[in-house]
């Protein structure tokens, strides 16, 4: 039997590719997408249409349950409906897989906790891409040798957070391996507010925006007389076709919350 995907945001260019991947799978197929608008038609092609061509389109999610009884909602919408998106579908007993970042920690807590009480499985995952994942398994193995971190994550300039949350989970991960001390000059003068980036215990985040960029980020971990340079970077959106695939199989008969692709690879 296919496992049954709703997508959350099919509209976009992860929901294109979502769709892509899914309907590319033997084993999963795509019932229904939801959305903020546009409810009672059909989704072909990244194209709305109002006949009966391709996925049918919801605004509520309890009414797309009801008629289809997706296992998954996968979302790729944006920080502003994904908290509620999740709620909503662990409410319905529906496995949520999240590959939208920009969740704060307290949602990321409230999130876990309605996991626990409906004993709904779900997955989070900052980062679709399985190098991504392999970039901050090895940025967080080298820290345990390589202390002094800086962490440059570059994006497509219609990403609306920042930092990114691979960059933000890469510094979560090197926490792990890494005492927090200040890096840098004791003395360090900053002229121009925001110029030595954010920092995490003492790590700084740069982030940059730009045309032309997808998703690219760099680990560079400083050492007396070295520098190791751990960088990763998607070109296509098809690179997080596996990891999409992945997350939407190992949901099913979960009980728990998984936050990074990380915890799931073998």
């Amino acid at each position: 039997m296919k496992i049954k995907v709703a997508i959350a945001g099919a509209r976009g260019r992860m929901g294109t590719t979502a769709i892509e991947a899914i309907e590319e799978a033997a084993d999963a197929e795509v019932v229904a997408a939801l959305d903020y608008k546009y409810d009672g038609l059909h989704l072909h092609n990244a194209s709305v249409n109002d006949g009966k061509l391709g996925i049918p389109i919801y605004t509520s999610l309890s009414t797309l349950f009801e008629e289809h009884h997706p296992a998954v909602l996968l979302d790729v919408t944006d920080p502003d409906a994904v908290f509620h998106n999740v709620k909503e579908a662990l409410a319905l007993g529906i496995h949520p897989v999240v590959g939208t970042s920009g969740l704060t920690n307290e949602e990321l807590q409230e999130i876990a906790q309605l996991v626990e009480s409906t004993r709904t499985g779900g997955i989070i995952a900052p980062n679709f891409s399985i190098g991504a994942v392999l970039m901050m398994k090895f940025a967080a193995q080298a820290a345990r040798y390589l202390g002094d971190v800086e962490i440059l994550e570059m994006h497509h300039d219609r990403k609306l957070d920042s930092p990114s949350g691979t960059a933000v989970k890469t510094a979560e991960m090197i926490k792990e391996n890494r005492p927090p001390h200040i890096q840098g000059h004791p003395e360090e003068q900053i002229h121009l507010q925001g110029a030595r980036g954010a920092d995490v215990e003492g790590m700084k985040i740069h982030s940059i925006r730009l045309p032309g960029l997808l998703a690219h980020q760099q680990v560079l971990l400083g050492g007396e007389g070295e520098l190791l340079t751990i960088r990763h970077d998607s070109f296509d959106r098809k690179s997080f076709m596996p990891g999409i695939m992945m997350a939407v199989r190992k949901v099913i008969g979960r009980n728990d919350l998984i936050y990074g692709l990380e915890n799931i690879i073998d």
